[in-house]
């Protein structure tokens, strides 16, 4: 016990990390590649990191790069808040705090040898970055993967190059859809939920990974189960305004019985675990 809590307690420890590349991806997202002065972040996909700048304060981000990536690792940062907009002013060269990493992950290893479908929403596709290419690297473990991913409208869209790189793969099914067409958009215009009919599942074998905004979740959730998935084999990582990180403020708190934390209870759930919540 007294291990695991120095483990625990370790992650809280204020590591300096230097921005290493920085490019700005649309009007209110930036993306990051930062490396810690003393080593790897070693996180696991789905989880979160809490980047300090001082004088500033301090705030969660979820890291959008896989853990099979050394030396560095990724953030994308939506520009919402007062130490989010001054990251924004960041670039090259310049320092800033990082705790943890924190949160529960993804259950890779519980999904190793099955099927994948991946969902995602506008900025739900950063976290969930981090378990697709995690697969990718090791493609051999997985089954079928799909990919389907709903964006506002095409200049919305993040990580256009690798999604690009997903579409042209033979072994992964993609498709994307946006609210609003453009002149120059030739893809599919609708709610991602009007993609999932055309996705062919095997309930058996099949874990289907969910994120994005709040308002997405409740009407997604209903077509995984038309597809007959288990409730346990729908994970989601859910969105809440966490300020801590460690449990103690209640801001992050789910409306459920059991009174979840994001922060430490998730933010990977699985739909089973938070079904009760009123609010998802």
């Amino acid at each position: 016990m007294t291990e695991n809590i120095h483990i625990e307690n370790s992650n809280w420890r204020l590591r300096k990390g230097q921005i290493i590349a920085a490019r700005q991806m649309t009007a209110t997202e930036k993306w990051f590649d930062i490396k810690l002065e003393d080593g790897d972040l070693d996180h696991e996909p789905g989880q979160f990191v809490q980047v300090e700048l001082y004088g500033v304060g301090e705030a969660p981000i979820s890291v959008c790069s896989s853990p099979t990536k050394r030396g560095s690792f990724e953030l994308t940062v939506r520009a919402a808040g007062r130490l989010t907009k001054h990251m924004h002013s960041l670039g090259k060269g310049d320092w800033l705090g990082i705790r943890g990493p924190f949160g529960k992950p993804f259950p890779v290893k519980l999904m190793t040898g099955n099927d994948l479908l991946f969902v995602a929403g506008g900025l739900g596709i950063a976290p969930l970055r981090s378990l697709i290419n995690y697969v990718m690297d090791n493609r051999r473990e997985f089954g079928k993967v799909d990919i389907l991913l709903g964006c506002k409208t095409p200049t919305d869209m993040l990580f256009g190059d690798e999604i690009k790189a997903w579409q042209k793969r033979l072994d992964v099914n993609f498709s994307c859809t946006v609210d609003r067409t453009a002149p120059d958009w030739k893809g599919n215009v609708g709610l991602i939920t009007s993609l999932i009919p055309g996705v062919t599942i095997n309930p058996e074998k099949t874990f289907g990974v969910v994120v994005g905004p709040p308002i997405m979740y409740k009407f997604v959730i209903a077509e995984l189960l038309k597809k007959n998935l288990p409730e346990r084999q729908i994970i989601l990582s859910l969105e809440r305004h966490m300020k801590c990180g460690m449990g103690k403020c209640g801001h992050c708190q789910i409306d459920h019985p059991k009174n979840y934390y994001c922060c430490k209870d998730g933010p990977t759930f699985t739909y089973e675990e938070v079904k009760e919540s009123k609010k998802l």
